[in-house]
């Protein structure tokens, strides 16, 4: 599956639109992690706990995109976003979008 940021994929035609196709998870790191990522925020540089988190969190986030876009008939992915909302101390909500389209 191609998957874009833009709203075309060069040298491909889109046929037809899909909709919105999207995947979400939500994260959060155990408390062990929480408390060494806290003493790392005391001393400042990068918290990797979190960026880890993060990441993971974005690629589960996109293969559901994927499965969604997949499940509504789409073989391509234009215009992809990612967004990501706390929803409680230490979860985060990461979620993948974009228009699923068919191309040729």
């Amino acid at each position: 599956m191609i998957i874009v940021t833009s709203p075309t994929i060069p040298g491909k035609n889109i046929v037809k639109t899909i909709g919105l196709v999207r995947g979400s998870t939500i994260r959060a790191k155990h408390i062990g992690k929480d408390i060494m990522a806290g003493f790392r925020g005391l001393v400042g540089g990068e918290i990797n706990e979190y960026t880890q988190m993060m990441a993971e969190s974005r690629e589960e986030a996109l293969k559901r995109m994927i499965a969604d876009a997949e499940k509504q008939g789409a073989n391509a992915v234009i215009s992809l976003s990612f967004g990501t909302a706390m929803v409680m101390q230490s979860a985060a909500e990461t979620i993948a979008y974009g228009t699923g389209v068919v191309i040729e």
